[in-house]
């Protein structure tokens, strides 16, 4: 077993941070309150997997809905509710949960060398806000869920059900929670990395919720305080949004943007990590522009500051304040072109192979770049005009999220399934469920640009009864009923490969970061020897760039003696 190297440096923060305690023994504390960054996220996974078949079957409930032009399934009170809740848990209860609070606390602090996030027990006390928060949310249909559409927009939402007092409450909550969770994770990214991990040898995941720890804490202030206003204006009946006496509207918009805008990017930037991660691997040759890749995210979190206003463009803005966030919101694409290029680079002339993680990575590429370039008709302020309020905004919407969140979300399950669990799942299945996920998605939500094109608003319980509404109103539900079998497809796939697949080994596929070295599933402690890092980690024809680790059977070491890679310092 190779040693630290001399001249490398393990310490001290090491002896101060190492999480060093007893392995709990209970059930209670092993798997419900743990303090295992590990179980945690395992925790975050299965409650935003609930929430996920929830909120699923809510949106089916709108697709059925949408099958005749006038609508016989639910009323439209019921239907306003229906499709706010569903928004509402997309967002904050399935997408930033399981990119974030998921893969964040399970995966970075493997690929960084630490044994634990920086703050254990507020990791515990985050991830417990988030099912309270959710329990707290779906309960409003018991008393009138909200039914101003997920932004809940006054005046609408200060005459709205009482359920829309305890969206208030879970949002908010969800809010604290992911403040913990970036302030957790930034201080463990900054102090607890490896020796010899500088920041340009940092995994580009790490580099993705390095990024996006900041919007998880600096904006979601900013809806904290919106929400608060809401709250006490509809139970105290203080006058923050009533435009009748003093209050504005409008407010609610500015702040309630300056948070969902830079929450867009915490929705999506942890998915451009995965999706950095999983192209070298199946391509076996290194990450196209690593710099330009990780700086890029840096570049997005600071611009996501600066745009919030162009979802405001139909709200009376000025029209000398328009232009430049048009301007603004049309240059924050070109950090994310970069990934986009370098991503497609990375594939160009590699040795790819098409597991189902790869299917998904490439899949991901064209869904979220046609969502994209569908953003910049809604960035230009004529064309919004036209756009705003219409299906064209949902259809580009969930090309951005589900095109882009979570086809990247499922891209990173295949790809860490064999850590997480130690075992692998079947190929087969897992390529069907992928064609299924993408056929049907495509099938869904294409057909609503031009529904929106041709003036369908959103948020309607029925429609023009048209040939051309009723046919791609019908041929988007069918389509999205396919979506829901691939959905279906990988819960099978998942519980078959924790009762009957192979084991995976440490390394099954061949990765060059550090959580690959050590056994799957990782032990409790991750690493029972601090490695020290000598390169970056893509280079896919040098020897690994580890040393000092406890390799787990079936890995192969690191051995420092090229004289092209010399021992950093920490």
């Amino acid at each position: 077993m190779a040693t630290i190297a001399p001249g490398v440096q393990t310490g001290p923060y090491h002896a101060v941070l190492d999480h060093i305690h007893p392995e709990p023994t209970s059930f209670i504390r092993k798997y419900i309150f743990s303090i295992d960054a590990k179980v945690i996220g395992i925790q975050y996974m299965i409650t935003g997997a609930i929430f996920f078949m929830i909120a699923g079957m809510l949106a089916e409930i709108i697709r059925t809905q949408l099958l005749s032009p006038d609508g016989a399934i639910v009323s439209p009170a019921t239907y306003n509710s229906i499709y706010s809740m569903h928004g509402s848990a997309m967002v904050w209860f399935v997408v930033i949960p399981l990119l974030t609070g998921a893969f964040g606390n399970f995966v970075m602090p493997l690929q960084i060398g630490a044994r634990d996030v920086a703050f254990p027990w507020l990791n515990l006390v985050a991830f417990w806000m988030f099912p309270i928060a959710g329990v707290i949310l779906f309960s409003s249909f018991l008393i009138g869920a909200p039914d101003a559409g997920w932004t809940e927009y006054p005046p609408i939402s200060l005459q709205g059900p009482p359920g829309t007092n305890l969206w208030c409450i879970a949002v908010f909550l969800i809010g604290v929670s992911s403040t913990m969770t970036g302030i957790n994770f930034l201080v463990t990214i900054y102090k607890m990395r490896a020796p010899g991990m500088t920041f340009t040898r940092m995994p580009l995941f790490v580099w993705a919720q390095f990024a996006t720890a900041p919007l998880s804490f600096i904006a979601t202030t900013a809806l904290g305080a919106a929400l608060a206003a809401l709250f006490i204006e509809r139970v105290f009946n203080v006058p923050f949004y009533d435009p009748h006496r003093g209050g504005s509207p409008v407010l609610w918009q500015h702040m309630f943007w300056f948070y969902s805008h830079p929450a867009v990017y915490i929705m999506i930037i942890p998915g451009f990590g995965m999706i950095s991660e999983i192209l070298p691997t199946f391509t076996r040759k290194p990450i196209f522009g690593y710099k330009m890749i990780a700086f890029s995210s840096v570049a997005i979190a600071l611009l996501s500051f600066s745009v919030w206003a162009h979802h405001m463009f139909t709200s009376g803005m000025v029209p000398w304040l328009q232009l430049p966030f048009m301007i603004i919101t049309m240059v924050i694409a070109i950090p994310t072109g970069i990934k986009i290029f370098s991503w497609m680079a990375t594939l160009w002339g590699g040795a790819i192979n098409w597991k189902t993680p790869a299917l998904y990575a490439t899949g991901f590429l064209i869904t979220f770049t046609y969502g994209g370039l569908t953003g910049f008709f809604l960035a230009a302020v004529p064309a919004d005009y036209h756009e705003h309020g219409t299906y064209f905004v949902v259809a580009h919407f969930h090309y951005v999220l589900y095109g882009g969140s979570i086809m990247s979300l499922f891209a990173g399950l295949y790809y860490w399934w064999p850590k997480i669990t130690g075992r692998m799942y079947n190929e087969t299945l897992g390529q069907i469920q992928f064609w299924l996920t993408f056929i049907g998605f495509n099938g869904t939500f294409t057909p609503l640009h031009w529904l929106g094109l041709l003036g369908m608003p959103r948020r309607v319980p029925n429609y023009d009864p048209s040939w051309t509404f009723i046919f791609w109103n019908r041929f988007a539900s069918i389509s999205s009923y396919v979506m829901t079998l691939g959905a279906l497809l990988l819960v099978y796939i998942l519980i078959d490969s924790l009762r009957n697949g192979k084991k995976a080994g440490p390394n099954p596929w061949g990765a060059r970061t550090l959580e690959w070295m050590i056994s799957s599933p990782p032990p409790y402690y991750n690493y029972k020897k601090i490695p020290a890092v000598l390169a970056a980690p893509y280079d896919f024809g040098n020897p690994l760039p580890y040393i000092g680790l406890e390799a787990a059977p079936g890995a192969v070491e690191a051995t420092p003696t090229s004289a092209s890679h010399p021992v950093p310092t920490y």
